[in-house]
């Protein structure tokens, strides 16, 4: 018997009775919950259940078709994702100004380097500024400036663009805006975004102004999934590298940026390769993946580091001091 995994998401206004009618619309079509989470903020409800629909006693399309009206019925947005249509493998890029991550995940795309097996795409670039559209179109993407002219995102065009092309995944390449609850819970555990500093330090604006008043010798660049808690969502790969004493803002950000674009395009081939799973929060290499990911330091600098003296342990070095009595 083949077990499928169908993911359901629900999202709209908060309300009582919605989990009742949903579960209740599953169960008598056979379909059984393997596991269901919900959330509100800032007034909107979100419920994603997992379930088993290897014997569901109805069709795909009828199963999509029911909960589509019970979501109008019940005035919220329900999503079904079955396991098949995982394979679209097709990410939005969603940019603002800087051009050094956009352009390097476009030319990963180009090169057949975007995930392992060389079969996903980028089929559109959105940003909330149009400060980008001729990238885009340098690598012959459409692009949709989705914002008023001040930055600010019109969120349902955002859904709409988003619906249109059929997004398996959101790369946040430097978008420089918090999506709304409306947009993080419809896409949860399918956003990733790339931060400018080794969270959980210094999240927010101005990460990399923020580890010159810090003082700190190292500083460094966070992959991540987008949850509802700014900077926040489980951490996918980090990078560091070094401040050299007197280093300003502007050298700080030049050592970070090509950092940024190798810490995005790690974690969506991991994504992509379905190389990572996330458990109580945390992210985790799945067992068997054929990936070799470089989640945090790189070989040659975790060599660098001394592996002694260790509390507890006595040191092993030639002609070191070791316990015991004179």
């Amino acid at each position: 018997m083949t077990r499928e995994l169908t993911e359901i998401t629900v999202v709209g206004g908060d309300d009582t009775g919605i989990i009742a009618r949903v579960t209740s619309l599953l169960f008598e079509r056979g379909i059984n919950i393997e596991d269901l989470d919900q959330a509100v903020r800032d007034g909107v409800f979100r419920m994603t259940t997992r379930v088993d629909a290897a014997e569901m006693d109805t069709s795909k399309g009828e199963l999509r078709r029911a909960l589509a009206e019970l979501g109008r019925e019940l005035d919220v947005d329900i999503q079904v994702r079955f396991p098949s249509d995982r394979d679209a493998r097709r990410v939005a890029l969603l940019v603002t100004k800087e051009t050094h991550v956009p352009e390097a995940m476009l030319e990963a795309e180009a090169n057949g380097e975007l995930a392992e097996s060389g079969e996903a795409e980028i089929p559109v670039v959105i940003g909330n500024r149009g400060d980008l559209r001729s990238l885009a179109e340098r690598y012959d993407k459409p692009f949709y400036d989705v914002g008023d002219g001040n930055g600010s995102t019109d969120e349902k065009r955002l859904l709409d663009l988003l619906a249109e092309y059929d997004i398996d995944l959101i790369a946040l390449a430097r978008y420089m805006r918090i999506l709304s609850p409306e947009v993080v819970f419809r896409y949860e555990g399918r956003i990733i975004n790339v931060h400018p500093s080794l969270l959980p330090a210094f999240p927010g604006a101005e990460a990399y102004r923020q580890a010159k008043d810090a003082g700190v010798w190292i500083a460094g660049v966070t992959s991540h999934y987008v949850t509802t808690d700014l900077d926040q969502g489980p951490v996918i790969a980090q990078r560091a590298f070094d401040v050299p004493d007197g280093a300003d803002v502007a050298e700080i950000k030049r050592r970070g940026q090509p950092l940024e674009a190798e810490v995005l395009l790690e974690a969506v081939r991991l994504h992509l390769a379905d190389a990572i799973a996330v458990h109580r929060g945390t992210v985790h290499v799945r067992e068997g993946t054929d990936l070799d990911p470089e989640l945090g330091l790189s070989a040659a600098a975790s060599e660098a580091n001394p592996d002694e003296p260790v509390d507890g342990e006595p040191l092993s070095r030639s002609g070191a001091a070791t316990t015991g009595s004179k």
